[in-house]
């Protein structure tokens, strides 16, 4: 990567979904959304639209690996975001190739273990590598609630439990943790954003719908995009969750089971 001023470059290590509403796709068009400009490194390909996966055939090592190198070495990258993450050995190769980076790149890390469903989608195996190797290095990371119990082995039932998962995760060496709020219940969803820098504490009106697919993806690539651009974190997660929260207000309606978001809502009147 060159030594320029920020360029809004961010590179998505992650898999595709067919149904566009999460993954890759979810993150080309987040990162579009925030004025960045998205390259990919795929780590799977699954068949899926809104109604769940039926199939997943896995991208092999070595053109994982490949893409990130052919990306870093010509486009460069601002900021690297990583979702689906499927098996130990990806986990490996990344970890391995962001630690031969110099300067080091940021890393947006969304811990891609638990579905919104509930599903785990990564083995006990996995998880813990995602912990041991990838928290360290991240500039942030981006939990849903099962998924700092899983990286924390802790309880999340309350701003309290948001907070401490938020410190644990920065104590296993992450700069900065964002544990989202959306599996707890209320009228309202709270985020609880953690760095160097303080606390940070932000609520919006829970939206009952059932078209939340791709929202843990769409987030950490929006948050991506702004930091690539050279926003400081803490207004880049704000921003970026508002961007999302109106994002779910408009969600097109597609699919019979849990529908994609609206993620270029801000193309539009």
């Amino acid at each position: 990567m060159s030594e320029t001023e920020p360029a809004g470059r961010v590179l998505i290590i992650a898999g595709s979904d067919s149904g566009g509403g999460a993954g890759v796709q979810a993150d080309i068009k987040a990162v579009s959304a925030m004025g960045g400009y998205a390259a990919t490194a795929i780590t799977a390909i699954t068949v899926q639209n809104t109604k769940g996966v039926s199939a997943i055939h896995p991208v092999p090592d070595a053109i994982i690996a490949g893409q990130i190198k052919a990306v870093l070495e010509d486009i460069g990258a601002d900021v690297i975001k990583t979702g689906m993450l499927a098996t130990t050995g990806v986990v490996e190769l990344v970890a391995d190739l962001l630690e031969a980076q110099d300067p080091p790149i940021p890393l947006v890390l969304d811990p891609v273990m638990i579905a919104t469903s509930g599903d785990r989608l990564v083995d006990a195996e996995t998880e813990e590598l995602i912990r041991d190797r990838l928290v360290p290095l991240a500039s942030l990371v981006t939990p849903n609630i099962p998924e700092a119990e899983r990286l924390t082995g802790g309880t999340v039932e309350n701003l309290g439990d948001q907070i401490a998962a938020a410190e644990a995760l920065m104590e296993l060496g992450a700069k900065a943790a964002l544990i989202k709020g959306g599996h707890l219940k209320g009228q309202v969803v709270t985020d609880v954003l953690v760095s160097t820098r303080g606390m940070e504490i932000m609520e919006r009106p829970r939206i009952q719908t059932r078209h939340t697919h791709g929202t843990g993806c769409t987030l950490a690539s929006a948050i991506a995009a702004r930091l690539a651009n050279g926003e400081a974190l803490s207004d880049a997660v704000r921003t970026s969750g508002d961007y999302l929260h109106e994002a779910i207000k408009r969600a097109p309606g597609f699919g019979e089971g849990h529908g994609p978001i609206d993620h270029m809502w801000v193309l539009r009147p």
